[in-house]
């Protein structure tokens, strides 16, 4: 769908292309930060002393942490420390520092659009951490919430997103996941689902490697649309490239 706009004062007017995209599917995986809530300051700060009393480099600890469970991470950086002691550590960082977490553009309204029994919450952070955030964000809590607490392997794992899919009820295949980190968006297509990705925290050159179906800003160009579906939903996303 293209609109043109009349730019005046003489000049030629220029095309303005909005795409428009239906993605018929019956449920909905969505990933927490950076996709509902915007956490990356707080994130930042509790790896970067995390990295820094472990004489590491913090933003290649930033960038390893992202969208990964943090016992994966702090397994592979420090293969011969007390894993649990230093997940523990982590865990209690970031659930005092939510100061500055807040909602992303259009997540409460998505979120709240979807019906309660075709959405669900995958998320990489610990089940006490991502009721915290979404509390702080002023988001509510899912009914469905799949956290790192209830897994046995994290992100890039297609297990969190498959898990997704069956307390639901619904196949992965006929599922889209909301991604913004490459782990999470390989797991979402490892566990055969369709995964829209947004560059909330991401390059758009990593999500399509990782494999992203559609890339958009964020949640507010993703809508539900409004015709009744007996057992279906479409999303309508708006921006698409």
């Amino acid at each position: 769908m293209c609109f043109f706009s009349p730019l005046g004062f003489g000049f030629a007017q220029l095309p303005i292309t909005i795409v428009v995209v239906n993605i018929p599917c019956r449920a909905v995986l969505l990933d927490m930060d950076g996709v509902l809530v915007d956490s990356t300051p707080a994130v930042t700060r509790v790896w970067t002393t995390w990295a820094e009393k472990h004489g590491l480099l913090p933003e290649d600890v930033v960038r390893q942490a992202h969208g990964r469970p943090s016992l994966s991470t702090i397994q592979e950086l420090l293969p011969h420390g007390d894993h649990e002691a230093e997940n523990l550590y982590m865990e209690r960082g970031e659930i005092a520092d939510v100061a500055d977490v807040v909602a992303l553009p259009g997540a409460a309204e998505l979120l709240c659009s979807l019906p309660e029994h075709r959405r669900a919450v995958v998320t990489s952070a610990s089940r006490s951490l991502a009721e915290v955030r979404l509390h702080a964000a002023g988001l509510p809590i899912p009914k469905y919430l799949v956290t790192a607490s209830d897994i046995q392997r994290g992100k890039p794992d297609p297990e969190p997103y498959l898990q997704g899919a069956r307390i639901l009820g619904v196949p992965p295949a006929e599922c889209v996941v909301i991604e913004d980190a490459p782990a999470g968006t390989v797991a979402g297509k490892a566990a055969g689902a369709r995964v829209i990705a947004l560059r909330t925290t991401t390059p758009d050159i990593d999500l399509s490697q990782a494999g992203a179906d559609w890339i958009v800003d964020n949640c507010s160009a993703i809508s539900l649309e409004t015709a009744p579906r007996q057992d279906g939903l479409v999303l309508v996303l708006r921006g698409q490239r």
